[in-house]
């Protein structure tokens, strides 16, 4: 484990909206030692990581990724091989992360929409902003009160607005996806 598990951690909390209070007592720990170990002063046993993961909604695996990497890529370069995806063919929508740490001003997601599926709704808008272009497939999504239709190679942009997307096609839609600021 490198110092960046301490970062992610910290991403992941405040992306939910949670004090360092709440994850600690959540787990058990101190605010003192929550906050050792977002600063990469000390480093968590796999028993208290798998309580942070189950509670931040992240499998533990996600904290190890690249671990078998040489330190100096480490935080800087994410390995196809080391992407872990998060989501289920189920849901309908499978994301990989592509960023190799959440401690910047974005996250880049690589999003693979199943044939026929859709957000269920709209997502509620968060202080962020979204952006990103269409790979391959096709994809509607619904902007605040636009629905916009995406053909591979178009691109889009919103900030803070509620959105909604759905697959109507016959194969999988893949887009890569940029959020700021991270919210995985």
């Amino acid at each position: 484990m490198g110092h960046h598990v301490g970062e992610d951690i910290r991403s992941l909390r405040k992306s939910r909206g949670m004090t360092l209070l709440e994850l600690a007592g959540d787990v058990g720990r101190s605010v003192g030692w929550l906050s050792q170990v977002e600063r990469g002063q000390t480093t968590p046993s796999v028993h208290d990581l798998g309580q942070i993961s189950d509670r931040l909604g992240v499998n533990i695996s996600f904290f190890f990724r690249s671990s078998s990497r040489a330190p100096e890529e480490r935080g800087l370069v994410l390995r196809a091989a080391d992407r872990t995806p998060i989501g289920s063919q189920e849901s309908g929508l499978v994301e990989e992360l592509l960023s190799p740490t959440l401690s910047g001003s974005f996250e880049m997601i690589k999003s693979t929409f199943a044939p026929g599926a859709s957000s269920g709704g709209r997502r509620k808008a968060r202080p962020k902003e979204d952006g990103g272009v269409l790979i391959s497939g096709r994809l509607t999504l619904i902007i605040g009160d636009r629905e916009i239709q995406l053909e591979p190679g178009d691109s889009f942009q919103f900030r803070e607005t509620d959105y909604a997307w759905r697959n109507d096609g016959k194969e999988p839609a893949v887009a890569i996806w940029i959020v700021s600021p991270p919210i995985y």
